[in-house]
């Protein structure tokens, strides 16, 4: 299950997600928290969902018993702090619910660089202090990382650091790694990994969200957390260089298919 955002002509937030679990064979069920036509980036005009629609959604989708089928869920980009507590609750009904132990990983969508915070500072302490607490791993970005964390993250060492000031486990993005490299550092209780590959001079949005579907589904499938960082790393890569081949303004997730499940790209991976 995906509590994320829906772009209907982009290939980012949940929308994006759905399809990398398809290609996985894992079936999603997106219960969208804003609807957008675009990419906001380019300006689009979306519109939030009520919280009172966004908990009619999912308590139809209890109705049906699905809750209790659940593998995964993954959370994401929140617009109101409302949504934050709706989706609090169900997490706690879900687990209630299934006999599978689902897998909840919580993608903080808070902000980046360079702009820093871009939603409600309501709605990121509302990630913060209710969502982060319930996830089984978080996948923040290096901005992200800092912000709920406190204290800078300049370097691999403090990134490390922030990560078990969290207590829990994390799937960096964005990480520092050598020179005309980035990287996912994966961040576990007695170790540390990081997976470098080629930096590119433009990417479409959308990798860190491919990662997160990426590193869940691999979970779900009984990987190793370093196994699953690894290869969502290489789709990652992969879906990046893909774009640029093939002059695509969004990540070609559907086109890319199989080898989004059995990526090849190459990576540096360094254990720290």
């Amino acid at each position: 299950m995906i509590l994320s955002s829906f772009v209907a002509a982009s290939r980012i937030g949940g929308a994006a997600q759905q399809y990398v679990l398809a290609a996985h064979r894992i079936d999603p069920v997106l219960v969208p928290t804003v609807m957008l036509g675009r990419n906001p980036a380019r300006g689009a005009g979306g519109q939030a969902t009520p919280p009172d629609l966004f908990a009619r959604m999912l308590a139809d989708v209890e109705a049906d018993a699905l809750f209790g089928m659940v593998d995964l869920v993954i959370t994401g980009h929140f617009s109101l702090a409302e949504q934050v507590e709706i989706a609090a609750a169900a997490l706690a009904r879900i687990k209630a619910a299934s006999e599978r132990a689902p897998v909840v990983l919580v993608d903080p969508i808070l902000g980046d660089e360079p702009k820093g915070l871009y939603v409600r500072p309501e709605v990121a302490d509302a990630v913060a202090h209710r969502l982060v607490p319930l996830a089984d791993w978080i996948t923040p970005n290096l901005w992200e990382l800092e912000f709920l964390a406190g204290g800078d993250v300049i370097d691999i060492e403090s990134a490390v650091a922030a990560a078990r000031r969290l207590g829990k486990p994390a799937l960096i993005t964005s990480a520092p790694a050598g020179e005309g490299e980035i990287g996912l550092l994966l961040v576990e209780a007695a170790s540390a990994t990081l997976f470098a590959h080629p930096r590119l001079a433009q990417a479409p949005n959308g990798t860190g969200d491919l990662v997160a579907a990426s590193f869940g589904a691999g979970l779900v499938e009984g990987l190793t957390p370093r196994a699953a960082a690894e290869r969502a790393a290489r789709a990652a890569s992969e879906a990046a260089q893909a774009a640029q081949d093939w002059r695509a303004p969004e990540l070609p997730i559907v086109a890319l298919g199989e080898r989004l499940v059995r990526p090849t790209a190459a990576l540096r991976i360094e254990a720290l």
